[in-house]
């Protein structure tokens, strides 16, 4: 029996705008688009993929979590070969920098939707 991850999957009160920003964000193809889910693959078919599925009430976790907020429960490293520039292009396409950033070579940001979302440097 073979298992695999076939995808990661964000909820989001509007897939088809987040997974524009993804799409823009890390390059990937459209695999699939209706109005309550979106499907991003990975370039030749690597997986896991990326899914962003409807959720109308989605609340964005608190960063740096705090004792009775909604917790981060999960997020997305992206490596990436220039963290400035790179962090300087996400905010361009819609992503805010947090104003914590516990480590020197990684920089937390937020995607459009409020999902926690780290680059960082090979290495680190």
């Amino acid at each position: 029996m073979t298992t695999i991850l076939g995808a990661i999957v964000l909820g989001t009160p509007d897939p088809p705008a987040l997974a524009d920003f993804y799409r823009a964000m890390l390059g990937w193809e459209e695999a699939e688009r209706e109005p309550d889910w979106v499907r991003l693959k990975a370039p030749e078919g690597e997986r896991p993929g990326l899914s962003f599925q409807l959720e109308t009430d989605h609340t964005p976790p608190v960063w740096p979590q705090l004792p009775g907020t909604q917790q981060m429960q999960a997020h997305l490293d992206i490596q990436v070969d220039d963290l400035e520039a790179e962090t300087q292009r996400a905010c361009a396409l819609g992503a805010t920098l947090e104003e914590l950033q516990p480590q020197k070579d990684v920089r937390v940001l937020r995607d459009p939707h409020g999902h926690p979302f780290c680059l960082f440097l090979p290495g680190a």
